[in-house]
This record gives C-alpha cells, structure tokens and sequence, in this order.
C-alpha cells in the first residue's frame, strides 16, 4: 500500500440509498426535517395535493426511473413495483 492511496477515489460504484441523509443535498435534507416533523393529518393533506394525475403524468420519467433504482437496490422487489405503478396509474 503506497502512501498516496489514501487518496484514490474509490472505483466502486455504491448505490445510494435516497433516503439517507448523506445522500441528500441540503434543500432534501431540509424537506425530509419538516416532513418528519408534520402531523399525520397534515402529511396526509400534503400527500393529495402533490400527487394529483396531472403531477404524476407531468413526473412520471423521474418517477419510473426512482422505482426502477429502488428495485435495482433491493428496496422494492418487481410486484410492488408493478402495484405502485397500477395505483399511480403509469401502466
């Protein structure tokens, strides 16, 4: 081991995981807080709100593209990937 390898960057690709802190920049960490920190009754509101049809179809590429990444890191496995997409309304 050479005294500069300390410094190499890492070759490993890591899949990050989008809900970990470290992952996230400071605006989604902010978001994520004040998410956290809401009653159920106002995250439930919220959550109509932003996923009306119109915001869905309007999303639906970054949509698919973050299923398609939580099942390639083991998070979802192809059914619940297949039920989100009939409930969003993507298939």
């Amino acid at each position: 081991m050479g005294l500069l390898d300390a410094f190499k960057k890492d070759k490993k690709k890591k899949v990050a995981n989008p809900a970990d802190p470290q992952s996230m920049n400071m605006m989604q960490r902010m978001a994520m807080k004040k998410l956290e920190k809401m009653s159920p009754q106002e995250r439930e509101s919220l959550m109509k709100k932003v996923m009306t049809p119109e915001n869905i179809q309007k999303n639906k590429k970054d949509i698919l593209a973050t299923l398609e990444q939580m099942e390639k890191s083991g998070q979802m496995n192809s059914h619940q990937i297949f039920e989100a997409k009939k409930r969003l309304g993507l298939l």
